[in-house]
């Protein structure tokens, strides 16, 4: 036992009992419904709600103990959308999920979105080295077309400024669409992710460097800066939910693969939920702001002001404690 360990074994052997039990309520109120629980279980579920609460507030204590902390953090915030569901519904719920419980999963997901992350900028470093070193590459990868209009010094992207009611609906499905596949490609054990992450990085590098030897950086950036602040880190966060989808399947640890695959997938797909919101802001600014002809410096200030925005939120969301779980004696992080 290490010096940092401040929970014993035997604690923990005797509060096993009262997390199994939480985890089969859950289950059960997860797949028939909190309506279907009697009385006595109902009450039940609350208390050992409160109890389990408690105990999470011992294992934070304990930095040797981070494993059994998200254990039971995890299972506190699936017990807990469903006794709050009666009073809490509509945009009440959804500002609570968005406020307080996604960047506390984002923050205990985080190295799989940091791993998605690196994956991208290996390709983008990959394609920028590439175009640099073999042209033909960079050829092959754009394209006649594209490489014509780059030739030209003009932007592909000015057809969207004539139709940006049009362009703004097909971004928006075309990134969801992205998103969605970076995340379902962890069903095949994480490849599947992280051959669309590599890939996009080594278009996205290419394209980069095309541009700067055409001395087009500026126009580029300038037209990525706005929405490019909330798309890259939602392409990001919906890879590392496929990520971990692809762990849990790769590696179940004590769990049977089945039980792993429905933990892991319950995890990733609230994580992949949050990026909704800011891939419908991205969508509606690539179609209608990055295309204008808005001063640039006004679009790299928004770009910013809403990346800043965006790690403030996930860093320090749901650090203070919700009206309930003061209610109830919960912890905050």
């Amino acid at each position: 036992m290490t010096s940092d360990r401040l929970i014993s074994h035997r604690w923990i052997e005797q509060r096993q009992g009262s997390w199994s039990r939480l985890e089969s309520i859950t289950r059960q109120v997860e797949s028939s419904g909190i309506r279907t629980l009697p009385p006595a279980e109902l009450r039940e579920f609350g208390l050992l709600y409160r109890q389990v609460a408690s105990d999470l507030s011992a294992v934070r204590s304990d930095r040797a103990a981070v494993a059994l902390e998200d254990h039971l953090n995890g299972l506190l915030s699936r017990a807990h959308n469903h006794i709050y569901t009666g009073r809490k519904s509509g945009f009440g719920s959804i500002f609570r999920f968005l406020a307080f419980d996604y960047p506390r999963i984002f923050r205990r997901l985080f190295p799989w979105v940091a791993a998605s992350t690196l994956i991208f900028l290996a390709g983008a470093v990959l394609g920028t080295l590439l175009t640099l070193v073999r042209p033909e590459f960079m050829r092959t990868m754009l394209g006649p077309q594209m490489l014509e209009t780059i030739a030209q010094h003009r932007m592909w992207t000015q057809s969207i400024v004539s139709m940006k009611p049009q362009a703004s609906s097909a971004i928006l499905t075309n990134n969801i669409g992205v998103a969605f596949m970076a995340f379902a490609g962890g069903i095949v054990g994480t490849l599947g992710s992280i051959w669309l992450l590599f890939q996009n990085g080594l278009q996205f590098g290419v394209i980069s460097t095309a541009c700067s030897q055409a001395h087009m950086a500026l126009d580029l950036f300038s037209f990525v800066a706005a929405h490019g602040s909330l798309e890259l880190p939602s392409i990001f966060i919906a890879g590392g939910a496929g990520l971990r989808l692809g762990a849990a399947l790769i590696f179940p640890g004590m769990l049977s693969r089945r039980d792993a695959l429905a933990e892991g997938g319950r995890e990733a797909i609230r994580l992949l939920s949050g990026v909704v919101p800011l891939l419908i802001i991205a969508g509606m600014l690539e179609g209608f702001l990055s295309p204008s002809g808005a001063p640039v410096a006004l679009k790299f200030t928004v770009g910013a002001a809403l990346f800043s925005l965006l790690c403030f939120w996930l860093a320090e969301g749901g650090r203070s404690r919700t009206p309930a779980e003061a209610h109830l004696g919960g912890n905050s992080e």
